[in-house]
């Protein structure tokens, strides 16, 4: 069963980077897009996590983490996919400041993330 778990985990990262490599992401690009793009990328790869329900959260990263069970790499993924979203830019900065929270209290350091701070 922990297998599976630990399967499953990775499959959702690989499934998130292929999204971003899908709109150009990890060509160096910072394209724009809107929130209903990306989700129906998601809709499109098969991936379980609901934008709309994730921004309902108090707490969007606590909730990836916890429900969903997101790997760091996945969080960091995902964080990047919908900074490049037309959602609005308190919101962004909010769940990155959440993210890298997370992140480094793991001791996991992201120059990804970090690279997108305005700070």
């Amino acid at each position: 069963m922990e297998d599976y778990i630990i399967r499953e985990i990775d499959r959702i990262g690989e499934m998130l980077v292929q999204i971003a490599r899908r709109l150009g992401l990890l060509d160096g690009d910072s394209p724009g897009y809107s929130l209903p793009d990306i989700q129906d990328e998601f809709s499109e790869a098969g991936c379980p996590i609901d934008l709309d329900e994730l921004l309902r959260q108090d707490n969007p990263v606590l909730y990836l983490v916890a429900k969903k069970n997101i790997s760091d790499q996945g969080l960091e993924t995902l964080i990047e996919i919908i900074f490049h979203t037309d959602l609005e830019e308190a919101r962004k900065e909010a769940l990155l400041k959440d993210a890298l929270a997370y992140l480094d209290g793991k001791g996991s350091f992201s120059f990804k993330l970090h690279s997108l701070c305005s700070d």
